[in-house]
């Protein structure tokens, strides 16, 4: 195909899968935009970034400004949820190559009365576009061009900052090029900052051996926002299966009186559309997720496509199911894992348009219940683009719906999903545990294209996962590891009792719960205090208050000297609130080391004093060199500090 025009326009960034991904924002974040921009010869160009959101219909556009080696840079913000559009246009800007000509032959001591008739030309194209006062100037402007008795004058002003200031905001576009049109997907902030506490709702209840209600778990609802908690996440609630059901610690043989798992869904009572009937009534159900509401917390639901046995499914849809030649439904598997209690939905069933529906209306009715964040069990095990379909048909209704996803599997199967659409993502932190391995994992999180569309979220724990690291550990690992959790990502969670009451014990060479609460009921003393319950606490009151850790990507790590020292700087998107965090990976023995402060990062010279208040003790102390000493002990294996200039 021809074309005429003289602009290249290339390198655009950030652009997903030559963007047929949409890079992902929360509301009020900036959008940074890059781009090559080029045109033959010596003549100035002009390139503009030209960005919409979904519901407008004419461009805001903004002028883009020269870096270095042909690149451009400009930004904008994104001040409400929904798509937003963007795109690149240059041309070749002639009234403004022609004043840098006419200035470089003046300076030159040149004659330009040629220049300047060229020139009152161009403002003739422009003239009836500008303000009453512009107008008034380019007349006056148009005159003297034409006047060699005005000469003086006319050269003057030909080169002035009023008429380029004029020229740069009324271009005349010729030939221009425009590039491909992007996306940007804007969530509600809490996309990006959320605090997630999980328990099992049957394990409420105040009595030992009775099965916990909704009702139970009102009483702990203060707890779990005093502990600065805004995500109550609570495993599967809906009726369990009773064919195949597990027994206690993963046996298959379920005894009278074993509860199962909770993720084996569907029995007599009903499937995913049904609650438990020993948890309680759809309407407690719903008066504890507006008391959450009350107290500044969101009820999560864990979403899981898969039957048990007697679901109801089985009967209603059995194309949904790939049965065997003996007439079976081979059960569930993630090798080394078994589900015996549970059969995959079959999803190339013929019937899938059906099974796609009833997947959407089951989302539809939760939400219509007051649930706006749903955990995803295994999505990694459907397919893709049914994800892709199903959040944006979510999205459409309702576009404060998040999704978190539980897939902890390989890496581009974990970008994928994000690519579908997916809010957060589960990620490998939880076995990220030497210094190397962290700053490494974080760098691949927050300096590659993956910051751009994957938002993760930081379980040091969670009902399958007990690492190697913890059991065993003393009181400063669960410390650590959760002021690294929390301090490196601005989305974290914990399975909470568990971690809290430093529950460890294993099942032999697994990292798997020994007794797991996912096959039975548990007791705990909900209201037991220890260190490990106060600084989270503390650590997550801290997050309110400081956005430097409600982001997760404005992060550089700095020089320690020592292996066992982890430091790192964060900073807001205005840098008007700048952190330094130093921990100890450590458990056991006290650390010290070197921090290089990042001193033009923070615009400062060394010599120069800075404060930095410790935000845990309240300790303040006065640095003026680049290199400060730091020494921690495994009691308080952690400095969170907010520096102050």
């Amino acid at each position: 195909m021809l074309n005429q025009s003289r602009i290249v326009i290339e390198n655009i960034a950030p652009q997903i899968n030559q963007g047929t991904v949409c890079i992902k924002r929360v509301v009020d974040e900036i959008v940074n935009v890059t781009a090559d921009v080029l045109t033959d010869g010596h003549d100035v160009l002009q390139t503009s970034l030209l960005y919409k959101h979904k519901s407008e219909k004419s461009w805001s556009e903004v002028r883009m400004s020269p870096t270095n080696n042909d690149e451009y840079i400009a930004s904008f913000q994104t001040t409400k949820q929904g798509f937003y559009t963007y795109k690149i246009e240059g041309w070749v800007d002639y009234a403004l190559n022609w004043q840098h000509g006419i200035g470089r032959k003046i300076d030159d001591y040149q004659h330009v009365n040629s220049e300047l008739l060229e020139g009152a030309e161009l403002l003739e194209n422009i003239v009836d576009k500008v303000s009453k006062d512009e107008k008034d100037y380019l007349n006056f402007l148009i005159q003297i061009f034409r006047n060699t008795e005005s000469y003086g004058e006319a050269v003057k002003e030909a080169t002035s900052r009023k008429l380029h200031i004029i020229f740069k905001k009324h271009p005349e576009k010729l030939l221009t090029q425009t590039s491909n049109e992007y996306q940007v997907y804007v969530d509600r902030k809490k996309a990006r900052f959320s605090t997630w506490y999980e328990f099992f709702p049957r394990s409420a209840s105040e009595q030992e051996g009775k099965h916990g209600t909704f009702n139970d778990c009102h009483r702990l609802l203060p707890r779990v926002a005093q502990m600065g908690f805004d995500t109550l996440y609570f495993p599967p609630i809906h009726p369990i299966g009773e064919v195949n059901r597990k027994g206690k610690n993963n046996t298959t043989n379920a005894l009278e009186g074993d509860v199962g798992s909770t993720w084996g869904i569907g029995s007599k009572h009903g499937g995913h559309k049904d609650i438990h009937p020993e948890l309680g009534s759809l309407e407690d159900f719903k008066n504890l997720v507006n008391k959450a509401k009350e107290l500044g917390i969101e009820v999560a639901m864990d979403y899981a496509l898969q039957a048990a046995p007697d679901h109801p499914w089985v009967k209603e849809h059995p194309d949904w199911f790939k049965w065997r030649p003996d007439g079976t439904v081979q059960y569930a598997e993630n090798p080394p894992k078994k589900y015996q209690d549970i059969l995959p939905i079959y999803w190339e069933s013929k019937d899938f348009k059906n099974l796609w529906k009833e997947c959407l209306e089951t989302l539809f009715y939760w939400i219509d219940c007051g649930i706006n964040v749903f955990r995803v069990d295994n999505p990694h095990t459907k397919p893709y683009y049914f994800w892709g379909w199903i959040i944006e048909q979510v999205k459409k209704k309702h576009p404060d719906v998040l999704f978190l996803a539980e897939a902890f599997t390989r890496p581009k199967v974990m970008h994928q999903l994000a690519k579908q659409g997916y809010t957060q993502s589960y990620t490998y932190f939880t076995w990220r545990d030497s210094k190397h391995e962290i700053i490494q994992y974080m760098n691949e999180l927050t300096k590659t294209e993956q910051r751009e569309y994957m938002r993760p979220n930081f379980w040091p724990n969670t009902p399958d996962i007990n690492p190697y690291h913890l059991q065993g550990a003393p009181e400063s690992k669960y410390l650590q590891r959760y002021a690294l959790a929390a301090t490196l990502s601005s989305n974290i969670g914990i399975y909470g009792p568990v971690f809290e009451q430093m529950i460890d014990t294993p099942i032999p060479g697994k990292e798997e719960y020994y007794m797991s609460e996912k096959f039975q009921l548990c007791h705990y003393d909900w209201f037991k205090e220890n260190k490990v319950t106060f600084l989270i606490s503390r650590i997550n009151q801290i997050r309110k208050e400081n956005e430097s850790y409600q982001q997760t990507n404005n992060i550089q790590f700095l020089e320690t000297g020592n292996d066992n020292l982890i430091a790192f700087y964060k900073w807001n998107q205005e840098k008007t609130n700048e952190t330094l965090t130093v921990i100890s990976l450590d458990a056991y023995n006290s650390q010290s080391g070197s921090i290089q402060i990042p001193i033009h990062q923070l615009g400062i010279h060394n010599g120069q004093k800075i404060e930095v208040e410790d935000l845990v003790t309240k300790n303040c102390f006065n640095w003026y060199n680049e290199w400060n000493y730091v020494e921690l002990h495994a009691t308080l294996p952690f400095h969170i500090f907010k520096i102050n200039k």
